[in-house]
């Protein structure tokens, strides 16, 4: 994949140093909404850490001047000034033992704040995920957010946090060496300052270089991470192994990895290049003043106590400039990085559902009305115009090659998806107005591709309805009508049996065992009056699946149902048969209509039946 170039991109960062810091009041309140009292013990902690460092030097400049004072009196052990020297040495003992408490406190909440907010922000991530659309999950565009959101961004609100504290702690610190700097010299002050402004300039500019680079490489990222699923999971292992495609995809790993590298190791050393150089302005000025304070002590403007004091004071202020302005630098980086995670999250959720629950003409049943729709990004309708009424009782067939539309049509009954035109009514309401746990409750739906979860046998039927979730009775009578009960007695713990190989003493189940279960999942639901199977028995024989959709029919009576299946023996079981083609239904009837027409139905049925012959 080529990068544009470095000043474009198709959904710019924030562009300037001043852009991006509107992330820091928000990480600022996460924090603080997530545990406001560990939020506080940083902040006292910080204040701590920034104010003693200056007292240490002081109280170093005291111990020297007077350590000289106590020889040049040529006083005795025990004198009052050396007496006054050990307390000054005890004061100093104390304090850097306060300072590395406070250092030590300040990691402490940290520790605690990064697995906090940690949790705190998947778990955002998340709910925003159920709040979004079925289309969000089929676009390429939407999973590039989701992969910059998760990979990075919910660690930096806290590094943003602990940087801003850490510029708060270095800028007290700062204040008071500036405060006993100043009475050597004003310019001292300018010179510890003015130090590390080039160095910061370079990292500022390669931290936004290193995102537009983690942006544009989005998409290589997620290969990398589905190549690392199919050759890890179970449930690519078989063909991994058998069609030896192991070394291809390692391959591909391997040839992105060299890709990334590249770039990173590019960005890296010009990085490190730039910083060395204009890191040795900082190493100069401060070598400068030193020599400019040696030369001022060996003068006698100053003391020795005093020479030391501004030494310190210089060299522990240049070393707090550095650590401020990497604390910039880094701050501008998280909040771009923070932008990802906000992107995400503000994606444009649905406009307000309907809360109608029922319809105005009961019993109606389903209609579709000159319904079209074409997929996000795609100019060809997946359905076109299509038309239908299906009653309480019915039973609706749809049948069309792959890609026909039929999926599409289910997506759309079950409300997934939102017609461009026309309309999709239930008893005579607009789907769209309908209350969606209402509407979900009248359908019950089991996909060609149904979850195949790594839970207990019992919560896998039961995910058919949350709202008896882990109703045990509803279980076994799903069970016993999805055909399912007699293989779950005789697992070692029937429905408390793990399933999938995930967990530990998991039992994987066969196609047609699984499909049971799916089917069961289906009849969690009672109040369905809607029954759909898109494909659901695509792996069984075609007598095993005559059979399950037999006993489908006989338990749904009085219920429309709508079935797809490649297998005409079970189609012709339908009251109304669907032909679609290209998104247009093209044939409509019950199965001895359409053979009388002689049209597309017909010419599939007989050359289907050829194969049994």
């Amino acid at each position: 994949m080529k990068h544009p170039p470095l000043d474009t991109d198709i959904n710019p960062p924030p562009k300037s140093l001043f852009d991006v810091f509107i992330y820091s009041r928000r990480a600022l309140e996460l924090v603080w909404t997530t545990s406001s009292r560990l939020a506080l013990v940083f902040a006292a902690l910080t204040l701590v850490a920034g104010v003693l460092p200056a007292a240490v030097a002081w109280v170093g400049q005291l111990i020297v001047d007077g350590v000289v004072t106590a020889m040049g009196q040529q006083q005795q052990s025990g004198s009052a000034e050396t007496t006054f020297v050990l307390l000054f040495v005890a004061a100093e003992a104390g304090l850097v033992a306060l300072i590395a408490g406070a250092q030590r406190g300040i990691s402490t909440c940290q520790a605690l704040l990064r697995a906090l907010m940690g949790q705190r922000i998947n778990l955002m991530i998340l709910e925003k995920a159920l709040t979004l659309k079925l289309a969000n999950f089929e676009d390429s565009e939407f999973y590039d957010k989701l992969t910059r959101a998760r990979r990075e961004a919910s660690t930096r609100p806290l590094s943003l946090v602990t940087r801003t504290f850490g510029l708060v702690q270095n800028a007290i610190s700062l204040t008071s060496y500036a405060f006993l700097l100043v009475q050597f010299s004003p310019w001292a002050v300018l010179i510890l300052v003015a130090g590390g402004i080039p160095e910061f300039i370079a990292e500022a500019k390669f931290s936004g270089d290193k995102f537009r680079l983690f942006r544009w490489r989005s998409p290589e990222t997620r290969m990398q991470m589905y190549l690392e699923t199919v050759l890890a999971r179970e449930d690519y292992a078989k063909e991994v192994k058998l069609f030896r495609l192991g070394p291809k995809l390692l391959e591909r790993y391997r040839a992105i990895f060299k890709k990334l590298f590249a770039e990173d190791r590019k960005l890296t050393l010009r990085r490190d290049s730039w910083g060395f150089v204009l890191g040795l302005i900082g190493t100069t000025a401060f070598y400068s003043a030193y020599a400019w304070i040696a030369l001022a002590a060996i003068g006698g403007t100053i003391s020795l106590g005093q020479m030391t004091m501004y030494l310190l004071l210089f060299k522990q202020g240049q070393s707090a400039v550095s650590a401020s302005l990497s604390a910039i630098s880094g701050m501008y980086e998280d909040n771009l990085y923070l932008s990802n995670l906000y992107e995400y999250l503000e994606q444009p959720t649905p406009a307000v559902e309907g809360q109608l629950l029922e319809g105005p003409q009961p019993g109606d049943g389903v209609r579709f009305e000159d319904v079209s729709f074409s997929y996000p990004g795609s100019e060809e309708p997946a359905l076109n115009q299509v038309s239908l009424h299906l009653k309480p009782g019915d039973s609706l067939a749809l049948v069309g090659e792959n890609g026909s539309g039929k999926t599409t049509l289910i997506k759309l009954l079950t409300r997934l998806y939102q017609p461009d035109t026309g309309r999709i009514l239930l008893d005579g309401l607009d789907l769209q107005l309908w209350d969606t746990d209402s509407l979900r409750q009248r359908i019950g739906v089991i996909f060609q591709d149904f979850g195949r979860y790594q839970f207990l046998v019992g919560e896998n039927i039961g995910a058919g309805d949350m709202g008896h979730f882990e109703d045990r009775q509803r279980w076994h009578k799903a069970a016993e009508m999805g055909m399912a009960s007699e293989f779950i007695d005789k697992l070692p713990q029937q429905y408390d049996t793990q399933l999938g190989k995930w967990f530990k003493d998991g039992r994987e189940l066969s196609g047609g065992q699984w499909q049971k279960i799916a089917l069961a999942r289906a009849f969690m639901r009672t109040k369905a009056d809607l029954l759909v199977l898109d494909e659901p028995t695509a792996t069984m024989d075609a007598a095993a699946e005559a059979a399950i959709f037999e006993h489908f029919r006989e338990l749904s009576r009085g219920k429309m149902t709508v079935l797809i299946s490649h297998r005409f023996s079970t189609v012709r079981m339908a009251d109304q048969i669907l032909v679609i083609d290209n998104g247009r239904v093209i044939e409509q009837g019950s199965h001895e209509q359409l053979m009388e027409q002689g049209g597309q139905y017909a010419y599939l049925f007989s050359l289907q039946a050829q194969g049994y012959r």
